[in-house]
């Protein structure tokens, strides 16, 4: 069974899913998953785990995500994005100038609202559910941070910028709030995913790359070479093994800990006492 992470670069017009499917096929595995999900009308950077990397999924969905999005002004959809049914349209009259103070005005933590296209459950129904039997429901609000944005271009309708966001972030609800900021309104014409934590679109592949045998899997090492890493004897990896809790000798939260040049767990800070640290993910 492969072990390890590949980076695949998503086409338009296909679901994260759609990827998962076919990668299943292409290594023969139901061991697989992905590190966070790109829309339809999305493309770029899609995380792949196999195999025990599949236990990574949650560690590496949290890390940072960078966007090149480009925004249609005038048009206001039900989804937020161009696939969408046009719900109003209006005149806009923005300047460059007006454009780089409103994106730069959302640097830093905020409130997002979670549009209801969306797959966020609330009481046990996803939010799109909602929307196609136009049931009312109130909208979840989160958290995010913008942690960098900036203006690509500006050209009659189209504004194209980047930016790097936390987890949870919706780009569409972003773009609506800028657009309500430029006092006009807009909807997301394409995004790409550009970046996710590490894992840039420089180094991914296509689908037809995977299928020619035209690729990398980065081993579990590879993946956590920035991690604190804490090589082990045969003692402490025998208690490793049946899941101790361990003295705390690294000085970060989360640490891989290494027997025989393998990565075999990680292990982060034990809260109940600092000095000691507790299983987090085994590979063993």
């Amino acid at each position: 069974m492969q072990n390890g992470i590949i980076v695949v670069n998503k086409e338009k017009n296909m679901t994260s899913r759609d990827v998962v499917n076919i990668l299943t096929k292409v290594f023969n595995t139901k061991k697989i998953g992905h590190t966070g999900t790109l829309d339809p009308i999305a493309e770029g950077v899609l995380v792949i785990c196999l195999g025990k990397c599949t236990k990574l999924c949650e560690l590496l969905t949290s890390k940072y995500k960078e966007y090149i999005a480009t925004i249609k002004l005038g048009i206001l959809t039900d989804t937020l994005d161009i696939t969408g049914n046009i719900l109003k349209t209006a005149d806009y009259n923005v300047t460059e100038k007006q454009i780089k103070d409103v994106l730069t005005s959302f640097l830093g933590h905020s409130i997002q609202e979670v549009p209801i296209y969306s797959a966020v459950k609330v009481n046990g129904k996803k939010l799109y559910e909602y929307a196609r039997s136009k049931q009312a429901v109130s909208l979840p609000k989160r958290t995010i941070e913008i942690k960098s944005i900036e203006l690509l271009s500006f050209n009659n309708d189209e504004i194209t910028f980047k930016t790097t966001v936390s987890k949870g972030t919706y780009i569409r609800a972003l773009i609506n709030d800028i657009c309500l900021k430029l006092n006009t309104v807009g909807t997301m014409s394409s995004l790409i995913r550009t970046k996710q934590g590490e894992f840039t679109i420089d180094n991914s592949y296509t689908l037809d790359d995977i299928k020619n045998n035209n690729y990398h899997i980065l081993s579990i090492e590879e993946v956590l070479s920035d991690f604190e890493t804490i090589n082990i004897n045969e003692e402490l990896y025998n208690k490793v093994k049946n899941g101790s809790i361990i003295t705390k000798t690294f000085t970060s939260e989360i640490a891989c800990l290494k027997y025989h040049n393998k990565i075999i767990a990680l292990y982060k800070t034990y809260h109940q006492d600092n000095n000691k640290a507790k299983p987090y993910i085994m590979f063993i």
